[in-house]
């Protein structure tokens, strides 16, 4: 079932309200991969492709949780149209653990051992425990500008999921399809939250949070990717030279966002100054056509 929310796409800079241009977040109660069977190297066959999806699956269900409690601990006293972007952000974020909790077990059932990465990644999160919230709201929307770019990517070069079995791929690309939607709400949440913050203390920590944010995530996440690979034998040099290459030359996934990251530091960044709709509606069409066929 899917349920449209027409929200605000951002709030001014300067948090002074005015009329904003809105977008629809749309809650798609979907579900995917019940019942299937994956072929271990799920993703054309090809095993760094696939141990480096399945090492960021399965970091979302504990993160998800995660950006949900950064973005709740200052909903209070957001602008309506805030507040009902937050809730939809919220339904979705559900949804999406939901989601890769089910390709997890499909990987695991394949052969995969997740219980490291997910025993690392609840570490890493207790070690936040006692952090001031707002930090905590810097990380997500760091992570969440993360995901949006991924996303932008996957929806933009479909290279990078090519190959892949038919049912994991809607998974991956309605996911992307959403985090591009909500793309914004969390940045938005951090300007009502600092609204009397003056600008320098806000780019100083936001800018400080996402450099912090780029070396945990890549690190962790090029680790865990290594250690995927290390079940199927492949180690070394050899891992390390494949798993990069595969990141920065082809199909390059880091390469290609890298605009997009160094764009989080100018002056008047937001989220929706890239205006990336209308790959939403290419992939629903292809959502949509998928599953008549199915």
């Amino acid at each position: 079932m899917n349920q449209q929310l027409a929200v605000p796409s951002r709030l001014d800079t300067d948090v002074r309200g005015g009329k904003l241009p809105t977008t629809g977040i749309t809650i798609r109660d979907l579900r995917f991969l019940r019942g299937a069977q994956l072929k271990r190297w799920w993703l054309g066959g090809d095993p760094v492709a696939t141990a480096w999806f399945t090492a960021l699956s399965a970091t979302f269900p504990r993160g998800e949780a995660f950006f949900i409690e950064s973005v709740k601990a200052h909903r209070e006293g957001v602008p309506p149209q805030l507040a009902e972007q937050i809730r939809a952000f919220i339904v979705q974020e559900v949804n999406h653990s939901r989601e890769h909790l089910a390709l997890n077990r499909i990987a695991e059932a394949a052969g995969y051992d997740l219980a490291g990465i997910d025993r690392h990644v609840s570490e890493l999160l207790g070690q936040l425990d006692g952090r001031p919230a707002i930090l905590n709201l810097a990380s997500t929307m760091a992570l969440e500008h993360f995901t949006a770019m991924m996303a932008h990517e996957f929806l933009a070069h479909p290279e990078h999921l090519a190959g892949g079995d038919p049912q994991a791929m809607a998974l991956w690309r309605w996911h992307a399809i959403e985090e591009i939607e909500h793309k914004a709400v969390a940045y938005d949440t951090w300007l009502h939250a600092t609204r009397d913050w003056s600008r320098w203390k806000r780019w100083r920590v936001k800018s400080l949070l996402m450099l912090l944010v780029t070396k945990n995530f890549l690190n962790h996440r090029i680790h865990d990717a290594l250690g995927l690979l290390a079940q199927d034998g492949i180690t070394g040099a050899a891992a390390k030279w494949r798993l990069i290459t595969f990141l920065l030359w082809k199909p390059g996934v880091l390469r290609r966002i890298f605009p997009s990251w160094l764009a989080y530091f100018l002056p008047g960044f937001h989220p929706w100054n890239t205006d990336d709709r209308g790959l939403i509606a290419t992939a629903e069409d292809d959502l949509e056509r998928n599953a008549a066929s199915g």
